[in-house]
């Protein structure tokens, strides 16, 4: 049975800006030592395919789907009522190990939507040295069909969610990423789910007075384009920023002479 869930959103304009461009945000050490230990022995006892059952524990529901750092960001970007996982998937590791081809998932679309978030939970403490997830800012953006990205190996400005026991990551579905290669001897677990928007996209979370909406399309101090021109970095985060905000038909692409305005 599909269950939703509604909470208050906690970011502000700026945060929402700064995850429609790097596609993805990190809550580290935010479910209790207790739920990682209790997640461990779990996962321990069950083949990876099986981690759906998972969902029926409240234990688990209460603080990692619901935890209320990471529920309060998916309230935000999903707006109200948004529908809980129906699936758990376990991307457990044998360590050591070489790396992932790059990839984003499957059924992965392009363009300004975001109905849909890809949630990470690392359960234990999982360091460099163990794999993590590699995530490349900013590429939900890029175009590429899934044949073309197996060969790149070394990419300029990759970010390792190396983090401790209990670190949660929430991602745009299309943002590019890998298992990272692994030097430590142990097993690697990783729980990976999906949260549904239910409603219409609007600007409902927390309202900066002072961000100003013509600056979408300009380049700022501390934003960065991620490895694409400026330009376009820029436009595409205005879009999305827009479409989330329940304002995409004032979007005015390239031609960032033309203000846009709020209300």
């Amino acid at each position: 049975m599909k269950r939703t869930f509604d909470c208050e959103p906690t970011m502000t304009d700026t945060q929402v800006y700064n995850f429609c461009q790097k596609g993805f945000l990190m809550l580290e050490a935010v479910v209790p030592d207790e739920i990682n230990r209790k997640t461990v022995d779990y996962l321990a006892d069950i083949q990876p395919d099986d981690a759906d059952g998972i969902l029926k524990e409240n234990w688990f529901v209460d603080n990692v789907i619901l935890n209320p750092q990471a529920a309060g960001i998916i309230r935000t970007l999903l707006g109200r009522n948004f529908q809980l996982p129906i699936f758990m998937s376990n991307h457990r590791a044998n360590c050591p190990a070489p790396p992932q081809h790059w990839h984003r998932d499957g059924g992965s679309i392009y363009g300004p939507k975001i109905d849909a978030l890809q949630v990470f939970y690392y359960p234990h403490d999982t360091p460099v040295e163990m794999g993590p997830t590699d995530v490349v800012p900013g590429s939900h953006y890029f175009f590429a069909l899934q044949s073309y990205m197996a060969h790149y190996t070394g990419i300029r400005g990759v970010i390792s969610t190396a983090a401790p026991a209990g670190s949660i990551f929430v991602t745009i579905y299309q943002l590019w990423h890998r298992k990272g290669a692994s030097t430590a001897t142990g097993v690697r677990n990783m729980l990976k789910y999906w949260y549904v928007r239910t409603v219409p996209p609007e600007r409902d979370w927390i309202v900066e007075p002072d961000f100003n909406m013509d600056d979408l399309y300009n380049m700022r101090s501390g934003h960065f384009p991620y490895g694409r021109e400026a330009h376009r970095s820029f436009n595409d985060t205005a879009e999305v920023f827009l479409w989330l905000s329940g304002k995409h038909d004032d979007y005015r692409g390239a031609d960032s002479s033309l203000p846009i305005y709020l209300a």
